[in-house]
């Protein structure tokens, strides 16, 4: 490890000692490094229940037209309605939220959220598509593949702004920015928060590697499902807040290739239809972002 990526370790490992930390979130770290069959509902709403600006979210959102029409008063209704998944995204995303002063992020809020639900929403139904057996552990995945982007614009904030001018000027991918102005880049940081943290091997390699031209070498199909995931939901211009450059051979992709090896159907699978299926769901991707981490969301849970 260079000196840059030691120095951004231990910068990292202070992280834990911000006072904005939440309370909920070292035993949701503990609940996301189990499978979902694992996790009890009793214990997801008990965390929910712990802060009252966090169940205020869930019971916004799962009285959202998304959900139908009834109106959903209990805390626990609301995690039966919403399911333990999405509750777990927006547990972690309002988690996170708390963690990043507003004067810190650089990545609208809004656009970041929207990158990340969108891609675990996509990683998720590829893996149905080609019938990969834990499709939950790739919506989380595709969640998490951008921890990095936080911990740049917490501990780097004016040097990732600049990063992020740079690319928007250039229409650039951001990462080739990053790694020319600050030595690395957010897969780099987000494998060390993701190490810190100790969640499991595939999710690091899946952050670590989602911009990797090709497959990380002994990385499981984890990582491949992220990284096309990536790709798409910039393509379908759901990235970073700005008009990104994006050429896209999906079939052509060292990671879809790689796919292909394990499971065979994704060789027949129409992507024209795969890719309106996704444009369909960009509008909920939307709402649900407005509903939860929009602006006016993420000054409530960080003024609670």
């Amino acid at each position: 490890m260079n000196g840059k990526l030691s120095q951004l370790r231990a910068q990292i490992e202070q992280l834990d000692s911000l006072e904005t930390a939440p309370a909920i979130l070292k035993p949701l770290l503990d609940m996301m490094r189990l499978p979902s069959d694992q996790i009890k509902l009793e214990k997801v709403i008990e965390l929910v229940s712990y802060d009252s600006a966090i169940a205020a979210q869930c019971l916004r959102m799962a009285n959202s037209p998304l959900f139908g029409t009834r109106y959903i008063e209990t805390v626990r209704c609301a995690v039966m309605a919403l399911g333990l998944e999405r509750v777990r995204s927006i547990l972690f995303g309002l988690c996170m939220n708390r963690l990043m002063p507003q004067a810190t992020w650089v990545i609208a809020p809004d656009a970041f959220w929207r990158h990340s639900l969108g891609c675990a929403l996509v990683a998720q139904r590829m893996a149905q598509k080609i019938e990969y057996p834990e499709p939950e552990k790739a919506y989380l995945a595709g969640l998490l593949h951008d921890l990095g982007f936080l911990v740049n614009s917490v501990l780097y904030t004016e040097d990732f702004r600049e990063c992020l001018r740079r690319a928007a000027e250039q229409r650039a991918p951001l990462h080739v920015i990053e790694a020319q102005l600050l030595g690395f880049t957010h897969c780099d940081s987000g494998q060390l928060l993701c190490e810190h943290w100790g969640l499991p091997q595939e999710f690091v390699d899946a952050v670590r590697s989602h911009h990797d031209a090709s497959p990380l070498p002994g990385a499981g199909p984890l990582a491949n499902l992220v990284r096309l995931s990536d790709l798409l939901c910039r393509v379908r211009h759901l990235g970073y807040g700005y008009d990104e450059i994006v050429g896209i051979d999906l079939r052509g992709d060292a990671a879809w290739q790689s796919l292909v090896t394990i499971y065979p159907a994704l060789r027949d699978m129409d992507l024209v239809r795969f890719t309106l299926d996704i444009d369909g769901a960009m509008e909920q991707i939307v709402e649900t972002v407005d509903s939860v981490f929009g602006a006016k969301s993420i000054a409530a849970s960080t003024t609670n």
